[in-house]
């Protein structure tokens, strides 16, 4: 059996693919000699001395190795054969994710390198293919020490302690080939416009020739039924169309995408030339607005109280890799089962097989990077880049309604009084404005503001009668400064955006043979579910909070503040947690 054998890419399918996870050659390379001995030419045969399940990290118990210690330098190699069936195709590469810089040779030939630990990259490898098998070399190089390198939670130091966990590095998410021709669509961005009943198509095409005639037919189905179909030439490599839908009801509400009511429309694109189909690919999309109204946070024009709860991402066995599809849909599934109505994904561009789930379950998701810890102008150059491409990979997801490049001034520790890091922040902001406009965006995640479209603010006080009298206005709330940090910072000051609580409670209830720590503590499990109700009440008594975000989803290494325990078991009954959670309230 293949691990992680699910399809990789769940919103841009095509029916052709090989999957290249399970057991691969591998090496450490502590000395630094791979490169200079060239380990990635043909001709080098000596067999790498031991073997790793990809795409576990060796860090982790599922890679089958399991190791812990730095170790930056790490090759990997593995052959296999072409389907012949893909003859006379262009062959794609492509990587989910591979922490942090890789290196990737095919038959000897150097085929692509990619910086950045948590997006995806690709390789059209046509060109370096031989007759028989192919052999894939990968070459990965971490920095593990390196603190203003964007690592999100991975530790600098060799045990895990704190906020920080075990550090991965190499391959994470999965391996796989994919077949398409000379012209072939490149991507698709999808833009849902519920005040026109429109799905506004972007698409890109790669390979366009400049003498065949082709046409882009788009069909837009629901549940089955037919409910639009366009087909227009495609004069250049990018093309724009809106497309119409005529099948909306009860007040333009029936098929919106929303938690409570999850409605997908599945889109084909068949990009046609002469009368040859050249490339289909199968997707959806929600039909979602997120706006902010009158200072209100609105989901479709209505205001909409968000209950999310803070999800680290991380598997005991897998680390940041999940060991089954089944267990990042079933975290989606508990978090409903528990009340919430979304997730912000904490430190961490996860698997786009999470975000498919919570589009299909209905679940919020807040975007977050993985941020550095420290700041240095390398650093913005790497950052920047990764975030762009953490960007245009999930653009399409209905479950995404804010994005957070940057949280509790991470990579930006000065930022209150170093005017170079302010700007950071601020380019942050309006880089992310500049790709999409559809979703809010905020800039420091916490404290520490300076523009933003969502007031955030971070909380772990446990007394009710404190948070009562802390949110009970928009000035005490403004006032508080927990953590000691002002809520703005470089003369920016309150303009009326929606304020949330983003990080709260914490409540440590060992619950199982784990030992950690927590912003509190709870000795039994009434004593857990008061101290819950305890913290979460003053959100709903609040008039000024539009949503939360409760810390946190699961125990995670040392911290043992989850709802769920590491392995996912609830510390208490999911229905009485679940009462609580939403206030009691009916969805």
């Amino acid at each position: 059996m293949i691990p992680r054998e699910e399809y990789p890419r769940p919103q841009y399918v095509r029916a052709d693919w090989l999957n290249l996870n399970g057991e691969w050659e591998f090496s450490f390379d502590d000395d630094r000699i791979g490169e200079r001995e060239k380990w990635y030419r043909k001709e080098f045969a000596t067999p790498y001395p031991h073997s790793i399940t990809v795409p576990f990290v060796f860090q982790s118990k599922l890679s089958g190795i399991g190791n812990p210690e730095f170790h930056d330098v790490i090759w990997y190699r593995r052959s296999f054969d072409l389907p012949e069936a893909w003859s006379g195709k262009r062959i794609i590469l492509h990587f989910g994710a591979v922490d942090y810089l890789a290196k990737v040779w095919v038959n000897g030939e150097l085929a692509v390198v990619h910086e950045g630990g948590h997006t995806p990259f690709q390789a059209d490898i046509t060109n370096f293919l031989v007759t028989g098998s192919q052999t894939i070399t990968v070459c990965v190089e971490d920095f593990s020490r390196d603190i203003t390198l964007p690592r999100g939670k991975q530790y600098w130091l060799e045990n895990s302690a704190s906020i920080f966990y075990t550090r991965t590095t190499g391959i994470w998410q999965t391996v796989w080939l994919e077949p398409v021709e000379q012209v072939h669509l490149e991507r698709v961005a999808m833009t849902p416009d519920i005040d026109r009943n429109e799905i506004q198509v972007h698409t890109f095409i790669e390979g366009l020739p400049g003498e065949t005639e082709l046409e882009l037919e788009v069909t837009v189905s629901f549940q089955g039924e037919q409910i639009a179909c366009d087909r227009y030439k495609v004069l250049r490599p990018e093309e724009h169309r809106s497309i119409h839908l005529h099948d909306f009801a009860e007040h333009g509400l029936g098929r919106l995408w929303s938690p409570e009511h999850p409605n997908l429309y599945d889109i084909t694109f068949k990009l046609v030339g002469g009368d040859r189909v050249l490339d289909e690919v199968d997707s959806y999309f929600g039909m979602r607005k997120v706006s902010i109204e009158n200072g209100k946070l609105c989901l479709n024009n209505r205001p909409y109280y968000q209950r999310l709860v803070l999800d680290q991402g991380y598997f005991e066995e897998g680390i940041l890799t999940a060991p089954s599809d089944e267990d990042l849909k079933r975290d989606v599934e508990l978090a409903k089962e528990m009340g919430f109505n979304g997730l912000r994904k904490h430190q961490k561009m996860e698997d786009p097989r999470f975000l498919y789930w919570c589009d299909k379950i209905g679940m919020l998701v807040w975007g977050e990077a993985a941020n550095a810890y420290a700041y240095s102008e390398n650093y913005v150059r790497q950052f920047t880049s990764e975030w762009q491409e953490i960007i245009q990979r999930d653009y399409n997801h209905p479950c995404i309604i804010t994005w957070v490049p940057l949280n509790e001034s991470w990579g930006i520790p000065n930022v209150q009084i170093d005017a170079k890091q302010q700007q950071h922040g601020l380019a942050m902001y309006h880089l992310t404005k500049s790709i999409d406009q559809t979703r809010p965006v905020v800039y420091n995640d916490g404290w520490e503001h300076m523009t933003t479209d969502l007031v955030t603010i971070h909380d772990y006080e446990s007394r009710r009668e404190v948070l009562e009298a802390r949110y009970a206005s928009a000035e005490s709330t403004l006032n508080a400064m927990p953590a000691n940090r002002s809520i703005f910072v470089g003369g920016a000051a309150y303009t009326g955006q929606p304020i949330l609580v983003t990080e709260f409670g914490g409540i440590a209830f060992k619950a199982s043979e784990w030992e950690g720590w927590g912003y509190s503590g709870a000795d039994n499990e009434e004593d857990y579910l008061k101290r819950l109700k305890d913290v979460v009440d003053p959100m709903y008594a609040s008039p000024v909070l539009q949503g939360f975000c409760y810390t946190q989803l699961t125990d995670v290494e040392q911290e043992i503040n989850g709802l769920l325990t590491y392995d996912r078991k609830p510390k208490a009954p999911l229905e009485r947690i679940r009462e609580i959670i939403t206030g009691a309230r009916a969805d």
